[in-house]
């Protein structure tokens, strides 16, 4: 992720997460975000840690894919149950016009008993990320899903995000 920080403290036996870069510059980066993930990312709560609506430690649940886009560019979805000390419950993300989705695995933590989310970021597709370089002026966005066990990245026009049973 460009602006949010998240990496293994072996001392800690845990992750450090800190997002004070990306709510900085978010404010600046709002007016190029389309409507739902503008809403989404700037929602209160989305990064305070004690809130409901956070989506850190969030359970990844299920994974749904394009099985045709006709000729163009598809729709994708992620849910993400609840955690049952935390949330009240899950959240769904569904895309549309994806053009990248990438999950990065790798098995290194034996001791959880589910992939959890530890932070995420949404930015324009102008300002880069993971999953390819967008081209200056680019619509749609890139948000990218740091979890314990993965990485999640999607290229897209927008996303919506529902907080529900899921």
């Amino acid at each position: 992720m460009k602006y949010v920080n998240v990496e293994w403290d072996r001392e800690l036996h845990g992750f450090r997460t800190d997002a004070t870069d990306y709510l900085a510059v978010l404010p600046e980066l709002r007016d190029a975000l389309p409507e739902g993930a503008r809403a989404f990312a700037s929602a209160v709560g989305h990064y305070a840690y004690a809130s409901e609506r956070c989506v850190k430690d969030l359970e990844l649940a299920d994974i749904r894919l394009p099985t045709t886009t006709r000729g163009g560019s598809g729709t994708a979805s992620i849910a993400f149950r609840p955690n049952p000390w935390k949330h009240a419950g899950g959240l769904r993300i569904q895309y549309t016009g994806v053009t990248h989705f990438s999950v990065d695995y790798e098995s290194s933590i034996d001791w959880m008993e589910s992939i959890t989310v530890l932070l995420d970021e949404v930015l324009p597709s102008g300002e880069g990320g993971e999953g390819g370089e967008g081209e200056e002026g680019e619509a749609g966005i890139v948000h990218e899903i740091e979890l314990t066990d993965a990485t999640i990245t999607v290229r897209c026009a927008d996303l919506t995000a529902t907080w529900a049973e899921v």
